[in-house]
């Protein structure tokens, strides 16, 4: 076989996979950045190169073996204190699957940023110490994945190796900590006793735990199903620019050109699409649809994909909408099916995680982005904070500090067609930003927050005295 047609066939081999994005999670120090640099190693996803330098830096640490932890952790501030600080993206791939992971960080200070990690993850593997079991870290994990909707949990408790192998060990902390996120709507735990320093159930299974007979974590990561189907919601398409064809005019210095017609066809110069990326669903030429906020509909005239005109479309594809009627639409507005709306309204309850370390209080006037639209909304109220030891929630905090998950009341100055985040991830959430410097405030959910968790009750907002 030649060397061109073998690398086809690697191609179409790998094309034929399927796709898991995952996020790894846990506190400082349990081994977290080790498990994926042992994962990375033991399914031979590490080029020579990358090994080399990680050699390399492990040996001016006075370590004889490489640190495979050093694979992730990029940053040089990361790298000099032995944390992580940023979220890592990893892409590799085995026969059976390709993946995306996301590392996050594991000290409380950097929580946030398991948000920005998990909000698009499939799968969550959440760390945890066998020595200290499941912790205030661990628990804050674990509701950040309930919080997003991750539909599939892997609690990997590692460092079995100083605990001696104790299956009684990791019996207790599975346990605990499957009986939190079952009260927190998790649907799926999955419990893997590791040694990631040692490989021993991470890739291969462990010769140390012959009471263990489940899979090991990278043969879980290639066998769970991924059942959720975007093209099963109903569609959801935020437009994110309007294209109009420039109109093509003769150069008035040249005399040929001033004499010759246009170069436009009538059916050019009317051209007007509607371009974006499907969120979710399936749009057909034919289909009736309703355009929010304003709420005027019309029927798909024709779809382009690729600079072809297609009958479907289905997500996540990009592709440019045109529609029968010549209606006044911009970037922001959101074409779904008539028959399956969403009502634009104004007034929006949500459980948010804060992520800036200024906090969020009743008052603030904040810009809320939602898919392809930012208006301006004022946060009326905050009706509770969570509290994670017993999923209680603290009425009337005052305000949220950084890390802190609680609901929120908000108004808009426009209305907006938000799904509830249970429905729908994509058209679900939305970030509060800071109008005056841009920063990113808070990550929310619209609706209620996790499945099996009490919710605190909240008031109808009050409209007297607020701008809009």
């Amino acid at each position: 076989m030649s060397t061109t047609a073998g690398t086809a066939q690697a191609a179409e081999a790998l094309a034929a996979t399927s796709l898991l994005r995952f996020a790894t999670a846990g506190s400082v120090d349990d081994g977290k950045s080790t498990l994926v640099g042992r994962l990375l190693h033991d399914s031979k996803s590490v080029l020579t190169d990358q090994l080399e330098a990680v050699s390399r830096a492990s040996q001016a640490r006075g370590q004889e073996a490489p640190d495979l932890a050093l694979l992730t952790d990029g940053l040089r501030a990361e790298r000099e204190q032995g944390i992580t600080i940023d979220v890592a993206y990893r892409y590799f791939a085995t026969p059976r699957r390709r993946f995306i992971l996301a590392d996050t960080p594991g000290h409380v200070q950097y929580t946030r940023n398991m948000v920005t990690g998990a909000s698009t993850a499939e799968l969550a593997v959440v760390l945890v110490d066998a020595r200290n079991g499941v912790v205030e870290q661990t628990r804050r994990h674990a509701a950040v994945a309930a919080l997003l909707r991750v539909p599939h949990v892997v609690l990997a408790v590692n460092k079995m190796d100083l605990v001696d192998y104790a299956e009684e060990t990791f019996a207790r902390i599975a346990g605990e900590f499957s009986d939190y996120a079952t009260s927190l709507g998790v649907p799926e735990v999955t419990a893997v006793p590791i040694s990631a320093l040692e490989g021993d159930n991470v890739v291969t299974p462990s010769a140390h735990m012959d009471w263990y007979s489940g899979p090991t974590v990278l043969e879980h990561l290639e066998t769970v199903a991924v059942t959720h189907d975007p093209t099963d919601d109903p569609a959801r398409f935020p437009v994110q620019y309007v294209i109009r064809p420039p109109v093509t005019r003769p150069r008035p210095h040249n005399d040929a050109l001033r004499a010759a017609p246009s170069a436009q066809t009538a059916e050019h110069r009317d051209y007007r699409g509607y371009a974006g990326q499907l969120a979710s669903g399936v749009l057909r030429v034919g289909d009736r649809v309703t355009v929010h906020p304003s709420g005027r509909s019309s029927t798909i005239e024709a779809i382009d994909a690729l600079g072809e005109s297609v009958d479907v479309a289905w997500a996540p594809q990009s592709v440019t909408v045109r529609l029968a009627d010549d209606l006044d639409i911009s970037r922001g507005d959101l074409i779904a099916p008539a028959e399956a709306s969403v009502r634009p309204s104004q007034d929006l309850t949500a459980t948010v995680c804060h992520l800036h370390d200024r906090p969020l209080r009743p008052g603030d006037r904040v810009l809320l982005k939602h898919t392809t639209r930012t208006v301006k909304a004022i946060v009326k109220e905050i009706p509770s904070r969570l509290t994670l030891d017993d999923l209680s929630h603290h009425p009337a905090p005052g305000e949220l500090a950084a890390n802190d998950i609680g609901r929120v009341v908000l108004r808009t100055a426009e209305p907006l067609p938000v799904d509830p985040y249970a429905s729908s991830r994509r058209t679900g959430s939305f970030l509060l930003i800071d109008p005056a410097d841009g920063s990113t405030l808070t990550a929310g959910m619209a609706g209620e927050a996790f499945a099996g968790a009490r919710t605190a009750s909240v008031a109808a907002p009050d409209d007297d005295g607020w701008d809009f």
